[in-house]
């Protein structure tokens, strides 16, 4: 996508506001074109005419109507800033989200190399670009040359030959605005990237304070960032570097042509062949054709680094997202069972490095399927096939006998509950968190589902209760808390297929009672799927399912596994050592 495609298409929405601030520009270049005729035309009344009446009657003609010009010059500089910060504004914050929006339809594949500061400095620092691009940029270029173009006619009626003079330096502008151009652009968009680095590690590292403080790595995270810090000040003062050896440029050739004007202007008016009015009124129309040649050279600063901003965000949106809702969605007219069936699924993260191998298993409504196997064999990946977070490379997963890459995502993802042992808890209150599983819910819902959680009674002894603030990520809640408002969750989404990966692994044993008490009443009368390493917990599962490799290598009942002395065997006879 190119840069003025994705700005006009944002752009399209406010384009009577965009109107206006034209109408109103040209408005304002017609009376700075007026200003400059006005004093000419006084000096003329007042070297060529008597000073009588008649020219004092003048005089005040002329002052009303320059008096007309500044009100309206000032009504048309309000309606023009105003008209132009509204549609760039919103232009702002429609990009940022079309943005976000788009980002939340990219897989789960295109976040893996990504960092979450970078990803925000696109949403946040870049759009902000779209509205100096609209609201100065673009404006100033187009006041400017439509103010050269009419000082330039006018110039032209006075005196030809001196006009044709003022011209000589353009080719010098034109030479230094076009390398201008070529160089600035990549120099505000490494700054632009370099800006994003600062905000990766300052979201990195803020995120992990707790972990900084304990470490005691302050030092080395302040020597981290401050190493962002130097090369975004690196990157910008190479931008203004251009800018410090392009502007002396542009004002050395505006210089040559005011001396030109007075080197033969002067020569004209002594030999008769130029008034004094029209020699002064060129000077003042220099001051309208120069001031422009010299503003283009900061409105080309900010388109190119406008562009420059529109070219990481084009990166971003020019992304397809790999998995989408299909055109014709299959319909369940009933509500979803939650059979759940892999056939023959194979799986890589990268190309020609299967993850998961040949997988063939069936999962009946209802019933419960324990996972189990050494750390990386892919348990948390098969699992994540089932809401397509990725989509398999070959075969396929089925719920109630329909492929989910079939099925409208919005109804899928509302099939399926996750519990995991890393829970995200939002910035906010308990109630927000757990009404997040489902934001219509009534009080009384809500409260049911923190009863199932084993999580009332936590929440009653809160400041506030329900409503008492928990911390960015849930930071002022324990670990079993935390894991408890996940359950509830859970609880208030209701969906037919539940997943559990390692819900109880990081929490002491008093916490996991209560937690396993609660998952208990959870898991009845649903589809689950439970990913664990302790093994204990999921011996009492319909099927326990055991992964090495690149696939399974046995499944049964814990009974039945135990008796075949496999895998499952080996792993629960270590851990009984254990404990």
């Amino acid at each position: 996508m190119k840069p003025f495609t994705l700005l006009g298409k944002l752009a399209k929405k406010y384009s009577k506001l965009i109107l206006l601030t034209t109408l109103t520009m040209l408005g304002l270049v017609g009376a700075q074109l007026l200003i400059p005729w006005i004093i000419r035309q006084l000096i003329d009344r007042l070297t060529t005419q008597p000073l009588d009446q008649g020219t004092i009657d003048f005089i005040t003609r002329i002052s009303v109507i320059a008096l007309i010009i500044f009100v309206a010059r000032a009504v048309m500089q309000f309606i023009r800033s105003y008209a132009a910060h509204i549609a760039g504004w919103g232009v702002v914050s429609d990009a940022r989200r079309m943005i976000y929006e788009h980002m939340q339809k990219l897989s789960l594949r295109f976040y893996e190399d990504k960092q979450t500061g970078q990803l925000m400095s696109r949403i946040i620092n870049d759009t902000d670009l779209f509205e100096r691009m609209i609201a100065h940029a673009l404006p100033d270029v187009i006041v400017n040359g439509i103010t050269l173009i009419g000082v330039i006619a006018i110039l032209l009626s006075m005196n030809v030959n001196l006009t044709l003079l003022t011209l000589i330096p353009i080719p010098l502008i034109i030479f230094a605005l076009i390398g201008y151009s070529k160089l600035v652009r990549p120099a505000f968009k490494t700054r632009q990237q370099s800006l994003g680095e600062l905000n990766a590690v300052l979201n990195d590292s803020l995120s992990g304070i707790r972990e900084v403080k304990a470490f005691a790595r302050e030092e080395d995270e302040l020597d981290k960032v401050d190493d962002k810090i130097q090369l975004v000040l690196h990157k910008n003062l190479r931008a203004l570097k251009l800018m410090a050896i392009f502007n002396p440029i542009f004002d050395f050739a505006a210089g040559i042509g005011q001396l030109l004007v007075i080197f033969f202007g002067a020569r004209m008016a002594i030999a008769g062949t130029l008034s004094i009015a029209d020699l002064v009124a060129f000077f003042l129309y220099l001051d309208s054709f120069y001031t422009p040649v010299r503003s283009l050279g900061n409105s080309m600063e900010a388109v190119q680094e406008s562009l420059a901003g529109f070219e990481r965000i084009a990166e971003i949106l020019t992304v397809t997202p790999e998995i989408a809702s299909p055109a014709e969605p299959h319909i369940f007219l009933e509500p979803i069972k939650g059979n759940v069936r892999f056939e023959n699924v194979h799986f890589s993260y990268k190309q020609d490095e299967e993850v998961l191998t040949a997988i063939n298993l069936d999962i009946p409504a209802g019933s419960t399927v324990a996972l189990i196997g050494p750390t990386g064999v892919g348990k948390t990946t098969l699992v994540s096939l089932i809401p397509r977070f990725y989509d398999v490379i070959e075969g396929k997963v089925s719920i109630d006998g329909v492929d989910v890459r079939e099925i409208e995502l919005d109804q899928l993802h509302q099939s399926v509950s996750m519990v995991l042992q890393d829970v995200f808890l939002f910035h906010g209150t308990i109630r927000e968190n757990i009404l997040f599983g489902k934001p219509d819910a009534t009080e009384e819902e809500m409260i049911r589902a923190a009863e199932i959680a084993n999580a009332s009674e936590f929440i009653d002894h809160m400041p506030n209760g329900y409503d008492t603030l928990i911390g960015e990520r849930g930071v002022k809640l324990s670990g079993g808390q935390k894991q408890r408002l996940s359950i509830a969750r859970a609880v208030l989404k209701d969906s037919p297929i539940l997943i559990l990966d390692e819900a109880t692994s990081s929490v002491d044993t008093e916490t996991e009672l209560m937690i396993q008490q609660a998952l208990e009443r959870l898991i009845k009368g649903r589809t689950t799927i439970i990913i664990a390493h302790r093994l204990s917990t999921v011996r009492n599962a319909d099927r326990i399912v055991a992964l090495e490799g690149t696939g399974i290598v046995e499944a049964g009942t814990h009974e039945e596994l135990v008796a075949r002395k496999g895998l499952y065997y080996k792993l629960y006879t270590a851990q009984q050592q254990l404990y």
